[in-house]
């Protein structure tokens, strides 16, 4: 079977995925009241979850979750998902920047107070002032396994968050984003397709006065440990090499993320197929980032 072919069979694929995505996520959600079953709006959430390649579903996803935790203020998991779901709005589909900020900070905070009222960690900390930033970094060393989801997706929100702040804001925000994610490493530095590796590669490239070396290090780590999850490849063309001014490297990397076979891993065929379609957004405005 020819390249050609192998290319058309694999878009007919991707076609049909979405094509069905979109077909799910157009019919309206049904109206919820007060007396819905909080195990039914954890069912048709994830019904929307699992079609998150698509904007609309995504955002219906957000509001019978959004609903739970009204219902379920303490809700650890919802509060996580919800969490995710910002980060990918954010990351994937928004295009205004002030928009695209909003989402990251509001994903950074729900997931900082879902892990700071944790059952888990209340208990071990039930004096803590989350006010007392010295009192923060201190028990985030020492936080339970049980937070590390919430750790995680505050620390992958906040770095996109202050990605496009001014440099103070990042130097005055380094040592929580390097507290929350060496917690996370030292409970499963694989989680999420060795994420904390991934995190530490963009921290690299976006701290003034770090060793940029180091994030081609991070990102190296996470690649060779996960090559078959395409976000590691991306955010190395997008952070590492645009900063180092590696156009050739950059455009490489994002054309092979855009030839990769996504039905070789159908595990992974949403993050991949959004991956797929970031890469493409980069190399459409690749002039103006290496102006």
């Amino acid at each position: 079977m020819n390249l050609n072919l192998n290319l058309k069979l694999l878009c007919f694929s991707i076609s049909v995925i979405v094509f069905s995505f979109f077909n799910c996520a157009g019919k309206s959600i049904e109206k919820i009241n007060d007396n819905t079953d909080i195990n039914d709006l954890t069912h048709k959430s994830i019904e929307y979850w699992n079609q998150r390649t698509n904007p609309d579903a995504l955002k219906k996803a957000e509001i019978l979750i959004s609903q739970i935790i009204e219902k379920q203020p303490g809700n650890f998991e919802s509060s996580i998902l919800l969490g995710k779901i910002k980060y990918i709005q954010g990351y994937f589909f928004e295009n205004n920047l002030e928009e695209r900020k909003i989402l990251f900070s509001e994903g950074s905070e729900i997931c900082k107070n879902a892990v700071l009222t944790h059952p888990d960690f209340y208990n071990m900390f039930p004096n803590f002032d989350k006010n007392n930033t010295d009192q923060l970094l201190d028990v985030l060393n020492k936080a339970p396994k049980s937070t590390l989801p919430g750790l995680y997706w505050w620390g992958q929100n906040l770095i996109l968050y202050l990605n496009d702040k001014p440099v103070i804001e990042r130097l005055n925000n380094r040592e929580l984003m390097e507290q929350i994610m060496h917690r996370v490493v030292a409970l499963d530095p694989g989680y999420d397709f060795s994420g904390p590796f991934r995190f530490f590669g963009i921290l690299y490239s976006r701290i003034p006065g770090l060793d940029l070396s180091k994030s081609n290090t991070y990102f190296g780590k996470a690649i060779k440990a996960n090559p078959q999850f395409l976000g590691n490849k991306l955010m190395f063309a997008e952070f590492y090499h645009q900063k180092a001014g590696n156009k050739e490297k950059f455009n490489y990397i994002l054309n092979e993320i855009l030839n990769r076979n996504l039905t070789k891993h159908p595990e992974l065929m949403a993050e991949n197929f959004l991956i797929q379609k970031k890469a493409q957004t980069l190399l459409d405005n690749e002039s103006s980032l290496f102006e």
